[in-house]
């Protein structure tokens, strides 16, 4: 019995394979999954980076870090730019500020990168802002918004032409978030 069963068992087995090679189905290499579906020409024309990201530090030990949706890079007459772009900012008092923006341009010359198209900053004093441009630095801790900024904050609900978020110069090491131009604060005590 053990020898039959040493011819039969194996002849089983190849049996069992065959039919799983011979009834499988067959692949159609017209079926074949596409790898990537972008225009390879326009691609070429305007090339682009997809979620980028940059992280250094400033000058004053600010550590800051970008990331956009998509960036392209300088070309004839138009500056590097991004969009869906996310700043975040972190000095070091332990403050940290988020940007978000619709648009960002690079600014070679002045250091610098342009937010624009909606942009909402958020700080951990509690402060939530919404403007249509921020300039920040890049060498240095430095946001500037010179249109209107719309805010809501610990103090209350504020309107101005425009803010800073700079170095304190009297206390250094500290930062100092100064809103100009026409201020308008409607307090509300308590909370």
């Amino acid at each position: 019995m053990v020898g039959w069963l040493k011819l039969a068992l194996p002849l089983t087995a190849l049996a069992i394979l065959s039919t799983l090679f011979l009834l499988s189905d067959r692949i159609d290499p017209e079926d074949a999954l596409p790898y990537a579906e972008v225009d390879v020409e326009e691609r070429a024309r305007e090339p682009r980076m997809t979620a980028p990201t940059y992280a250094g530090t400033t000058s004053d030990g600010a550590a800051l870090t970008l990331s956009a949706e998509e960036a392209r890079p300088e070309a004839e007459g138009t500056p590097a730019g991004a969009k869906g772009l996310r700043l975040q900012l972190d000095t070091p008092d332990g403050g940290r500020t988020e940007l978000l923006a619709a648009t960002a341009v690079m600014d070679q010359a002045q250091r610098q990168i342009v937010l624009s198209g909606g942009v909402t900053v958020t700080t951990s004093t509690g402060y939530r802002l919404m403007t249509e441009e921020v300039a920040a630095r890049l060498d240095r801790s430095g946001l500037e918004s010179r249109v209107a900024v719309t805010a809501t904050g610990p103090a209350g609900d504020l309107r101005a032409g425009g803010m800073i978020l700079s170095q304190d110069n009297q206390t250094p090491g500290a930062y100092v978030l100064v809103f100009k131009d026409g201020v308008r604060l409607v307090y509300q005590p308590g909370g």
